[in-house]
């Protein structure tokens, strides 16, 4: 086993682990206790009290730790970050709200952008003072990105965009969007498409909130009509996209929901607490239904430790994100259910202004777990013909 997942802390690991474990019972008091749990990767819920949280640990260094210092980060590595997801897990810390800039802008600018653009951008990143949405998805092309319409061309010094996106996850808060456009007219497919940094503060860029079946807003659409970008504002190479972006979404599969996976066990154990209080706990059927879910969420534990020391060891993912993607986001929707049938005709029952319990929020949330970050038929393609070796 120890192959396949190593937990053992060298002294230098230890030693963070302690140092981040002391900041966190000193910061995580006061109102930020009473927000344990709350937000997500795709929940844009209590904003303001997330975001405080948020530049409270980037004050203290405690984001983006892999990051060179001079963009905001410790310079440390790998195994650090990794650390910190599971501190922060193992506490409920609130969520933080920058998660695109953060979590998968902010990595792909590090690995493919200019030297420019890292130093113009990252630092505002790490700080929480500047906010991203992603424009990859769009209403004709879906999961199929390769079938993007949004075109970019050069006028001068300067991009001119046109084209639409839509789930764009907190694309009203963001102040710039990292866009895929088709900048080679003349392409098809995976060809001629290029990453641009797109400026949401100009009158070419109509960004529209979707309201969700939570009752928020943290979706949009975009609709670009002219929009302006500046000539060097690329990440990568011009016509050279497709590396780039499946570079972002690996990311997005293996850490950016990491704290939120991790939290699954709270969810268990507050099912079996609702059984307890509802004296339906002895029921066989009720018991077999939460030892499955228990052992779903080991499962789900066990695959992501096993997929954590794998990228740890060899710096890339395997397949194994596109199993660890299927299994959690199955299990989670399965899990909101029944959670739901546990609560019993009070889980139907919402608050004033649609305010939901954190039930009923994990229960509608993870009605889209199996489409967002890579749905599951194409994760199923990926295992399948890359992992099998099975036929397209």
């Amino acid at each position: 086993m120890r192959d396949l997942v190593d937990f053992e802390d060298t002294p230098s690991e230890a030693e963070f682990r302690t140092e981040l474990r002391d900041w966190l019972a000193e910061h995580l008091v006061g109102e930020y206790r009473s927000y344990l749990g709350v937000g997500g990767p795709t929940d844009d819920s209590h904003w303001e009290i997330r975001l405080a949280w948020e530049r409270e640990l980037a004050a203290g260094r405690w984001l983006n730790v892999t990051w060179p210092r001079e963009y905001g980060g410790r310079g440390g590595t790998l195994e650090h970050e990794v650390i910190t997801y599971l501190e922060f897990a193992r506490v409920r810390a609130p969520y933080w709200v920058g998660v695109q800039g953060r979590d998968l802008f902010g990595p792909t600018l590090l690995h493919y952008g200019a030297d420019e653009l890292k130093a113009r951008f990252l630092p505002p990143i790490a700080a929480a003072h500047e906010f991203w949405s992603q424009g990859f998805s769009e209403p004709e092309a879906g999961s199929d990105i390769a079938s993007l319409r949004t075109r970019a061309r050069l006028d001068g010094d300067q991009w001119v965009i046109d084209g639409q996106k839509t789930w764009n996850t907190f694309g009203a808060h963001a102040d710039f969007i990292y866009t895929l456009c088709r900048t080679d007219p003349a392409s098809e497919r995976h060809r001629g498409i290029s990453m641009l940094i797109v400026p949401t503060d100009q009158p070419g860029v109509d960004v529209r909130p979707i309201r969700t079946i939570t009752g928020t807003y943290e979706f949009c659409e975009v609709f670009f009509t002219e929009a302006r970008a500046p000539k060097e504002f690329v990440v990568g190479e011009v016509d050279q996209a497709w590396a780039v972006m499946m570079g972002a979404l690996g990311q997005e599969r293996a850490l950016t929901t990491l704290p939120m996976i991790l939290g699954f066990r709270y969810e268990v154990e507050a099912a079996i607490e609702v059984a307890r209080r509802r004296r339906t706990s002895d029921d066989p059927v009720v018991r077999d239904a939460l030892a499955r879910a228990f052992s779903g969420m080991k499962l789900i534990e066990w695959t992501n430790y096993r997929m954590l020391t794998g990228l740890l060891r060899s710096g890339t993912l395997g397949p194994e994100s596109s199993v660890a993607k299927l299994m959690w986001a199955h299990w989670h929707r399965d899990m909101g259910e029944l959670s739901m049938r546990l609560e019993g005709i009070a889980s139907d029952l919402v608050g004033d202004d649609y305010h939901l319990t954190l039930t009923q929020q994990a229960f509608l949330d993870a009605r889209a777990q199996t489409i967002y970050g890579g749905s599951s038929e194409v994760q199923r393609n990926i295992v399948g013909e890359r992992a099998l070796g099975l036929p397209k």
